[in-house]
C-alpha cells in the first residue's frame, strides 16, 4: 500500500513539472507585457444591400361592391349564389317589374303623341299661313273698295232723286261690313307676322321634351329591376332569397375581386419617407410558408391621427385565391437597394455616447485598430459602410466591445487571437 502511495506521489510531481514546462513555453512565446484578446472577425464585403421597411398588415380585396337596389320590390329570380365567379355586366337578379313595364308603355305612347303634335305644328307654322293671310287682306280690301264706290254712287243717285234713302242706307251697311272684314283680316296678318317660327314651335317642343323625359324615367325605373354586376369578382354574400323584398336601403348581393389583394400597413413617418409608389415588396403569410411578391401601390399623403403613422398599400397578385381578405400578414417593402455596397455585420459597430460610430479593424499582424465609420442603410443583421473602410478589411464582431473598454496603454500592446469559423471548428471535432 505504501509503495502504491509513493507511485502516485511521483506521478503527481511529474504532471506538475510537465504543466510548469508548458506554461513556461507559452510565456516564452508571448512577448513581455503583451495583452491578448480572443475575438471573432468578419471581412468587409462588397455586395448589394437593401433598406427594408417591415410592418404588420391586413389583406383587403382589390375591389368590393355591396349592391343596393335603387328600387324596393320583391325578388323575382336570382341567377347567382355565394361563391360564384361573375363578370362585370353579368345579370345577377331580377325584381318584380310588371307595374314598371306598364308605365313604360304608357309614357312611350304619350311621348309619341307629343312628337306627332310637334311635327304638325312644325308643318303648320310656316310661310304658307302668312301668304294666306296676306291674300285674305287683299281680298277684303278689294271688297271694301267696291262697297265704297257703290255707296258713293248711290249717294249721288239719291241726290238726283233716282233712288230712295233706303238704298243709300243699305249700301252704307254693306260698306261697314266690308270695312270690318278688312280690319279682321289685317289684324290676323299682323298677328301671324308678329309671332316668329321659333316662338310658335317652342310650346310644342316643350311638351314633347317633357313627355320624352317621363318616358326615359320610366325606362330607367324598369332597368333598375335588372341587377347586374359592376365588377369582375366572386359573390361573397347574398342575404335574401327569391320572393323576399329587396329594399333600396340594404345590400342584396356583395361582390369581391380577389384576383389581387391589397395589404394595408401602417409605418412610421421616418420609414414612409424612404418609400415610393412602385417599390418592390413581399408579403409573408402567418406560417411563413412563402413570400408573395407585390408592389407599393398607395402611400397616404396624410398621417393617421389615431397613431401618427402613414398608411401604405402593397398590391399583390392572387391567381389561385390563396390569399384571403381579412388575413394578417407581414409586409416587407424594399425602399432602396445599393448594388455594390461595403457591408459589415451590425454587431461590429461601436456607438459612442455622442452617437459617433466606429469599428475595430484587425491588421495583418493581428493588431486591432479603431476606425471611425459612416453608416448607410441597414438590412437585418448587416449594415452599409459608406465611409471609413475598404473591401477585404477584417472587422471584429464578437470581442469588439471588450477591446473598446481597454485603456490606451493596454490597447497599444494588445493583439487579437482570432477564433476559427464555426464551420472549421465543427469539422475539427469530427
Amino acid at each position: 500500500m505504501v509503495q502504491s502511495f509513493i507511485v502516485k506521489i511521483i506521478a503527481l510531481l511529474c504532471f506538475i513539472s510537465l504543466l510548469s514546462g508548458c506554461t513556461a513555453e507559452k510565456a516564452a512565446d508571448k512577448p513581455e507585457g503583451e495583452h491578448v484578446v480572443t475575438v471573432d472577425v468578419a471581412p468587409v464585403l462588397s455586395t448589394s444591400i437593401s433598406l427594408k421597411v417591415t410592418s404588420d398588415a391586413l389583406l383587403y380585396p382589390l375591389q368590393q361592391a355591396s349592391i343596393i337596389p335603387k328600387i324596393s320590390a320583391p325578388v323575382k329570380k336570382f341567377y347567382v349564389d355565394r361563391g360564384v365567379r361573375v363578370r362585370a355586366g353579368q345579370l345577377l337578379a331580377e325584381l318584380e317589374n310588371r307595374d314598371l313595364t306598364a308605365a313604360v308603355a304608357e309614357t312611350q305612347a304619350a311621348y309619341e303623341q307629343a312628337e306627332a303634335n310637334y311635327q304638325t305644328v312644325l308643318r303648320a307654322t310656316g310661310p304658307e299661313e302668312a301668304q294666306k293671310s296676306e291674300i285674305d287682306v287683299r281680298t277684303a280690301k278689294e271688297v271694301m273698295d267696291q262697297q265704297q264706290k257703290l255707296y258713293e254712287s248711290r249717294q249721288a243717285l239719291y241726290k238726283e232723286g233716282a233712288i230712295s234713302q233706303k238704298d243709300v242706307n243699305d249700301a252704307q251697311v254693306t260698306l261697314a261690313q266690308a270695312r270690318n272684314q278688312h280690319e279682321i283680316a289685317q289684324k290676323h296678318l299682323e298677328t301671324v307676322q308678329s309671332v316668329s317660327r321659333e316662338q310658335t314651335l317652342k310650346g310644342a317642343a316643350a311638351q314633347r321634351d317633357a313627355a320624352k323625359a317621363r318616358f326615359e324615367n320610366a325606362e330607367a325605373q324598369l332597368s333598375y329591376s335588372r341587377i347586374t354586376s359592376p365588377i369582375d369578382g366572386v359573390v361573397t354574400d347574398r342575404p335574401i332569397f327569391a320572393g323576399e323584398m329587396a329594399s333600396n336601403g340594404a345590400p342584396m348581393i356583395t361582390l369581391m375581386d380577389v384576383s389581387q389583394v391589397i395589404a394595408r400597413a401602417h409605418v412610421s413617418q421616418d420609414d414612409a419617407k424612404h418609400l415610393k409608389v412602385g417599390d418592390a415588396a413581399n408579403l409573408v403569410l402567418p406560417d411563413a410558408s412563402a413570400l408573395i411578391p407585390g408592389k407599393v401601390s398607395v402611400i397616404s399623403p396624410a398621417l393617421d391621427p389615431a397613431n401618427t403613422t402613414v398608411e401604405v398599400w402593397v398590391q399583390a397578385a392572387n391567381p389561385n385565391g390563396r390569399l384571403k381578405p381579412g388575413t394578417s400578414v407581414r409586409a416587407e417593402m424594399i425602399a432602396e437597394t445599393v448594388p455594390s455596397a461595403l457591408v459589415i455585420p451590425q454587431n461590429a459597430v461601436l456607438t459612442s455616447s455622442s452617437g459617433n460610430t466606429s469599428v475595430m479593424v484587425v491588421d495583418s499582424e493581428n493588431k486591432p485598430r479603431r476606425k471611425p465609420v459612416t453608416l448607410g442603410i441597414r438590412d437585418g443583421g448587416n449594415v452599409q459602410v459608406s465611409e471609413g473602410l475598404a473591401s477585404g478589411e477584417r472587422v471584429v464582431t464578437i470581442g469588439a466591445f471588450e477591446l473598446a473598454k481597454l485603456d490606451e496603454e493596454v490597447f497599444a500592446k494588445t493583439k487579437v487571437q482570432i477564433q476559427p469559423p464555426k464551420e472549421e471548428e465543427d469539422e475539427d471535432e469530427k
